[in-house]
């Protein structure tokens, strides 16, 4: 990859940031740019920035602002607002669906345990850069169990094309543009006009928005 991914990390733990800041440093195509021990100063801190990160890994659980709460799932909104082009990936000690499934509902682009193996998260940084989230087979199925336990599925309304809907099924498989152009021979800037039209006919910000709607609406389906 010869693309340098500029890397965000927010983390108030200061051994653990300081071990993935390492760990990242050792990675060819990643650089961090930025850290911070807390999420309340992150937005100011970034309009500050000459360039801002493209992923952001952020800690669930970070210290509040006085008595104002400022975790990582309201950093995440706050950062989808400001900055949308950033891509954010939730770390956490949490391995509960329920947590995942609604990070990813709130607008995060990946969901990360703590203990995960560095593979992983060199994986998921690369994917969130490159394909606009990290949403593995564990991260589909908890968004489409709390789905269920929310809404009962309906078949969609909005008029999708065939085409649009391989499109989609494919984009909540995590290929890339590049890969669905090569898997359905057509052009890249063919795909992408698609997905353009996805996110116009869904109402959704992003590639995650996309993969929601399409489990929301039984358009992909894990068993």
């Amino acid at each position: 990859m010869s693309e340098i991914i500029k890397i965000g990390l927010v983390e108030d733990q200061l051994l653990f940031r300081t071990g993935m800041k390492a760990i990242l440093s050792t990675w060819p195509g990643i650089k961090v740019i930025f850290e911070s021990a807390e999420g309340y100063t992150v937005i100011d801190k970034l309009k500050a920035l000459n360039e801002v990160p493209d992923v952001m890994l952020v800690d669930l659980s970070l210290p509040p602002d006085g008595t104002k709460d400022y975790g990582g799932a309201f950093l995440t909104k706050m950062l989808c607002e400001h900055f949308p082009e950033i891509k954010v990936l939730i770390l956490s000690v949490h391995d509960d669906e329920n947590f995942i499934a609604q990070l990813i509902e709130q607008g995060a682009h990946g969901y990360l345990v703590k203990d995960s193996d560095p593979q992983e998260v060199y994986e998921a940084i690369v994917s969130a850069y490159t394909k606009g989230s990290y949403i593995n087979e564990k991260t589909l199925k908890a968004i489409q169990r709390n789905m269920g336990k929310k809404i009962k599925p309906t078949k969609t309304f909005v008029d999708i094309t065939k085409r649009e809907v391989e499109i989609l099924q494919l984009t909540c498989q995590q290929y890339t543009a590049e890969e669905i152009a090569e898997k359905l021979f057509i052009s890249v800037k063919t795909v992408n006009g698609h997905r353009n039209n996805l996110l116009q006919k869904t109402g959704s910000r992003n590639v995650t928005g996309l993969v929601i709607y399409a489990i929301k609406n039984q358009i992909v389906e894990l068993v």
